[in-house]
């Protein structure tokens, strides 16, 4: 049966409509707090610095957290259009709306604890909003988009989040493992940072094909990757090599997201 087909609405749908708008609303007000216009401190401020531009190799400059307002601005539209009357009942709300809105307290949470200045707590925060998004990244990519508003609204939005979180999730974790006092096991932090950054590129290239070639989270894991290189040759902390290497995987991601999206065969009845 389609999932656009009409059913009747339960009382856990209008729960779940309620819940997500109220989530969008709580990550928002999160992020204006993070960002340091309602009286908090901007997060790369926090922590004495441990996740600003210059704070280890992986980190992007500042310019690449813009990538936010286009996540949140999605955000709230999915939040609007997911409490529309006419997606109550439909299945693939159902099965990916709770999931969205565990990503959105969780973003909410990841803000809370790096104002606070818990780093290891922002480690968990933004390990566990990595894998929720994952999983409904696999939900939404087991059950296809029937409209142009699910592509967008759901698909895109969440591939953006997705692929930019994977991002952050490294830089977060570096920054952790900095202040730490991990050391590399004798190797140096830019054979580190090179290696991880190629892991990265590979993992983003078989999502890339996985996920049949959709450009979003590509696109959202190339901007942070470019960024990372952009640091890298501007910032204090210059590393030629890794910003070779961040350029090269961004590009990477993009070229391979192309190809699969070129090559892939075209659904009987479509063109």
């Amino acid at each position: 049966m389609s999932t656009l087909a009409a059913a009747r609405p339960m009382p856990i749908d209008r729960v779940r409509q309620t819940l997500v708008v109220v989530g969008a609303v709580v990550a928002l007000v999160g992020a204006v707090v993070g960002s340091g216009f309602a009286g908090g401190t901007p997060i790369p401020e926090v922590a004495g610095g441990a996740l600003g531009a210059d704070a280890t190799l992986l980190a992007p400059a500042g310019p690449a957290f813009a990538i936010w307002s286009v996540v949140y601005a999605g955000l709230v539209a999915y939040a609007v259009w997911q409490a529309l009357p006419s997606q109550a009942a439909r299945d693939r709300q159902r099965r990916a709306g709770f999931w969205v809105l565990g990503s959105l307290l969780l973003n909410a949470a990841w803000i809370l604890s790096v104002q606070a200045g818990q780093l290891t707590v922002s480690v968990v925060a933004i390990v566990a909003l990595l894998v929720v998004l994952i999983v409904a990244f696999v939900i939404l990519r087991r059950h296809p988009a029937e409209s142009t508003a699910d592509a967008v609204l759901l698909d895109g939005v969440m591939g953006l989040y997705l692929g930019w979180v994977m991002v952050a999730t490294v830089a977060n974790v570096t920054s952790w493992l900095q202040v730490v006092g991990f050391r590399g096991f004798g190797a140096s932090p830019h054979a580190w940072a090179i290696g991880m950054l190629a892991l990265f590129g590979a993992i983003g290239c078989a999502l890339a094909v996985w996920d049949r070639g959709r450009f979003a989270p590509a696109v959202a894991s190339a901007w942070g990757l470019a960024w990372i290189g952009v640091s890298r040759l501007t910032g204090s902390l210059l590393s030629a090599p890794v910003a070779i290497t961040a350029f090269a995987a961004a590009a990477l991601l993009l070229l391979v997201a192309l190809a699969v999206r070129v090559a892939r065969p075209s659904r009987p009845g479509r063109r």
